[in-house]
């Protein structure tokens, strides 16, 4: 039986930042966060510039039958070979890049890619599981056992990612193929709430608040009241049954 997905998005500048150089879209079959990076705002445009990609499969797949897994992969590679295009157009951008963390909905199954420092998370069963992996010199060191989690929620070199969508042409994201069960609820985010909120608070706005824009306004001024020095940006959707319907909330914050 084929569900819907109830999901809220929003985007805030934060507290430290002249400008959001975040991007997100939500629809009924694609959910997606994009940070971008590389200052003189070639963050924004790497960040604008994948988005733009990933939303034509809104409108260039079929409803059923396709596959997700390489409508999605090839997604991520067209939107390399975009910005590796941007910067051959302007040599300033060489360098720039933006994370990606995509969701692809047929109802029952989505396929999820990811590359990055943002992070997907899934509530089920009242328990919350971290999905994505991050790709950053810290959860290297965790994975080989030089530091623990605790050390790198704290280093100071954290926020160092080793696999973005860059302006190389190339992409290399980790992807999956899962089972979308009713009443699950999934949050997918920017590091800009993750480095401020931890996974005890997380659980605790999504266990308690229905109303996914609700709980999107409540973890970014969470995020917000714990000073955050990055943008923010959250997308939380609910597995619904058929009839239910869709509602999005696409909230920009005031400098972005």
């Amino acid at each position: 039986m084929k569900q819907n997905i109830r999901y809220a998005a929003g985007s805030d500048v934060g507290r430290r930042r002249e400008q959001n150089e975040d991007a997100g879209y939500a629809s009924g079959r694609l959910l997606v966060v994009a940070d971008g990076m590389g200052g003189h705002a070639a963050g924004e445009l790497a960040s604008s510039a994948a988005i733009a990609v990933m939303r034509e499969l809104d409108v260039s797949l079929p409803e059923a039958g396709c596959d997700l897994e390489a409508a999605l992969e090839g997604a991520v590679h067209e939107a390399a070979r975009r910005l590796s295009e941007l910067a051959d157009l302007d040599p300033a951008r060489r360098g720039m890049g933006t994370t990606v963390t995509a969701t692809l909905w047929d109802g029952n199954r989505f396929a999820l890619a990811h590359l990055g420092d943002s992070r997907g998370y899934l509530l089920r069963d009242g328990a919350l599981y971290q999905i994505t992996k991050d790709h950053t010199l810290v959860q290297s060191m965790v994975d080989e056992g030089r530091i623990t989690e605790d050390q790198a929620a704290v280093h100071p070199r954290r926020s160092m990612v080793l696999r973005v969508l860059g302006t190389e042409g190339r992409a290399e994201p980790d992807m999956s193929l899962r089972e979308a069960d009713q009443g699950d609820r999934y949050l997918f985010c920017s590091d800009g709430l993750t480095g401020v909120l931890g996974p005890e608070i997380l659980h605790e706005v999504l266990s308690t608040v229905i109303d996914p824009a609700v709980a999107v306004q409540r973890l970014i001024d969470l995020a917000n009241q714990g000073g955050s020095p990055d943008n923010v940006t959250v997308i939380v959707a609910d597995v619904v049954p058929p009839g239910e319907g869709e509602a999005t909330i696409y909230r920009v914050g005031a400098g972005s």
